[in-house]
């Protein structure tokens, strides 16, 4: 009974003291309505700022070759890893791990240095089968491996 009646007490002087903030006059208002007004862009800089965000912004052409860029872009490095993947799948991995592979809308390139003929001509074939690829630029190199010279 007696917190009951501590806190009917402690309530009673809470009431006024929130009471006690007062709200602005409406000459406070108006004050501060201007402060912030004040703040504010005017109507012709709100404008001028529209006018160069539009600038930077860019057209829906430009945003649909953007598209057409990234989607290529991803597509090319999609087919290069695939062809890298047959290319160390396939026999030969330690030989076929020499070799760099890019691609560009469909067109793999192959460069590097392989140990014979027969492994450069086997490398372009694994690249062919893979799904996407339109044609092989096989730059490779033969280079027969170094033998190391022993005293």
């Amino acid at each position: 009974m007696k917190s009951l009646i501590t806190l009917a007490v402690a309530a009673a002087f809470a009431v006024p003291a929130i009471a006690q903030q007062s709200t602005p006059s409406a000459s406070e208002r108006a004050q501060n309505r201007e402060k912030v007004e004040d703040k504010l862009p005017s109507a012709s800089e709100r404008a001028q700022n529209r006018e160069k965000l539009n600038e930077k912004l860019p057209t829906a052409d430009e945003r649909a070759k953007n598209r057409d860029k990234v989607s290529t872009t991803a597509s090319s490095a999609a087919l290069t890893t695939k062809v890298k993947s047959a290319l160390a799948k396939d026999g030969g991995a330690r030989t076929m791990t020499n070799i760099n592979v890019d691609s560009d809308n469909g067109v793999v390139t192959l460069k590097g240095k392989v140990d014979s003929a027969e492994m450069k001509k086997k490398a372009e074939e694994i690249a062919k089968k893979v799904d996407g690829v339109k044609s092989v630029k096989n730059e490779l190199r033969v280079e027969a491996p170094k033998k190391d010279k022993q005293s």
